[in-house]
């Protein structure tokens, strides 16, 4: 594949940009209006190399500048050697290619510095609107808010402003699973017909088991789409959702493979009110945001007037507008919600102090997982490893005009919360450098 349309996307004008493309370069739905449109995104990229070519699929490792970080960008490969490949996606990755350096570790003061001028720098140009926290064992070494709330009013973002979070929420849920399975009024290894009785699929209820929603290996799907377009404003309760789409079929056998699933933890959300006998959102305010101090954290309808709830933003430069309309009713068990980085670090601080969880509760949630048909281990969603720094928990988030991230390294201690009020990759961009640059312990 000819690396000519990707070094234009940097240099070349629109005219010889598009000429490349349409001589060499992959196919993207939508064509050169597309590719255009995306030349702010490939201009931060750096070409690394093949990661691996399976089922007509090829991976190119990446190197996204903005974003400190690896991605891995996809092509799908046609028949004929002389037609284009098809682009995919690049998707941001935890992984790293073999010989990769990672930068020099910096010293907590020198990290603040860096993360400050990082931050500054962005929110000097506009692109950064949120709060970043950094804690160390629980002592908070930076914490600080950039850009505007409400761009109409002139409303700054403080430390106090409540983001809205995307599917970071889904931390939660996980929590609120564990906590029934320690009582004992949940089996991770039953079939979800266990606690959902009535489920309108037989199949589903019968063959996915509350693990495979905790691993995205249930074959469940997603609940975004032009049914949900449609739908959204009556989609108000958990309930809404499995009325919905609980009568549709599973896109694989269960267990077979890994694919990420909104509507397996709306699931996750039903099993929690039919066990506890709560709705989603008093069980969390109850057993999960409560007893670790969480008080700036909900799923309010969007409706609601939350004065300290910042207003989503998304596009850029010229295009900057409201998110309002691509909002669902309210925050869900799969996400959504909205809540601040101080509270984000008192729930992380709530997990590692075993107020929410025991120990052993604990270390089964970060370590559990399932093993797929093929033989792969798939951990919880409820964290992972980046290269060189170790485990972590923690999770990101995004929709249009939202962007989260949590990390919380297990071998060092430190604790990275970004939240934003702009697009995906806004809050990325930060907690990745900052993460590439935490001291070793």
């Amino acid at each position: 594949m000819s690396e000519a349309w990707f070094q234009a996307s940097k240099t070349a004008n629109d005219a010889d940009f598009i000429a490349l493309i349409n001589d060499g370069g992959p196919k993207i739905p939508g064509g050169p209006t597309e590719w255009l449109e995306m030349r702010s995104f490939l201009s931060n990229l750096q070409l690394c190399g093949v990661k691996s070519v399976d089922n007509n699929n090829l991976y190119i490792w990446v190197f996204d500048r903005n974003a400190d970080s690896f991605a891995v960008t996809q092509f799908r490969l046609n028949a004929t050697v002389s037609e284009k490949p098809e682009f995919v996606g690049a998707f941001l990755t935890d992984e790293a290619p073999l010989g990769y350096v990672r930068p020099e570790p910096l010293t907590s003061r020198m990290l603040v510095k860096a993360v400050e001028e990082r931050v500054g720098g962005k929110a000097a140009k506009d692109h950064f609107s949120g709060a970043v926290l950094i804690s160390h064992s629980g002592r908070i070494l930076f914490q600080k808010a950039y850009g505007l709330a409400d761009r109409t009013n002139h409303k700054p973002n403080t430390l106090n402003t409540q983001f809205r979070f995307g599917s970071m929420g889904k931390m939660f849920t996980a929590v609120a699973i564990m906590q029934l399975v320690q009582e004992n009024k949940i089996d991770l290894d039953a079939p979800i017909g266990r606690y959902l009785t009535g489920y309108p699929n037989p199949d589903v209820a019968t063959k996915v088991t509350v693990a495979h929603l905790l691993t995205h290996t249930g074959g469940t799907g997603d609940i975004f789409g032009p049914e949900f377009d449609r739908r959204k404003s009556s989609l108000r309760t958990l309930t809404d959702y499995v009325a919905l789409y609980g009568s549709r079929a599973l896109e694989f056998d269960p267990g077979s493979r890994s694919s990420y699933s909104n509507y397996g933890f709306i699931l996750l959300g039903r099993i929690v009110e039919t066990v506890s006998g709560l709705s989603y959102d008093d069980y969390t305010q109850r057993y999960v945001f409560a007893p670790a101090g969480m008080t700036s954290t909900g799923n309010d309808p969007e409706r609601s007037i939350l004065p300290r709830r910042a207003v989503s933003y998304m596009g850029s430069g010229t295009k900057i507008s409201r998110a309002d309309d691509t909002l669902p009713f309210s925050g869900t068990s799969a996400g959504g919600g909205y809540s601040t980085v101080g509270d984000f670090n008192r729930f992380v601080n709530g997990l590692t102090s075993y107020q929410l969880l025991g120990r052993e509760t604990f270390q089964r949630l970060k370590d559990g997982g399932l093993k797929t048909s093929g033989g792969h281990f798939t951990h919880f969603d409820f964290g992972g490893s980046m290269a060189g720094i170790g485990p972590y928990i923690g999770h990101g988030g995004g929709a249009p005009g939202m962007s989260g991230s949590l990390f919380h390294f297990l071998q060092n201690g430190y604790t990275i919360v970004v939240l934003a009020n702009r697009d995906p990759g806004t809050a990325e961009s930060i907690s990745n450098f900052t993460a590439h640059r935490l001291p070793a312990n």
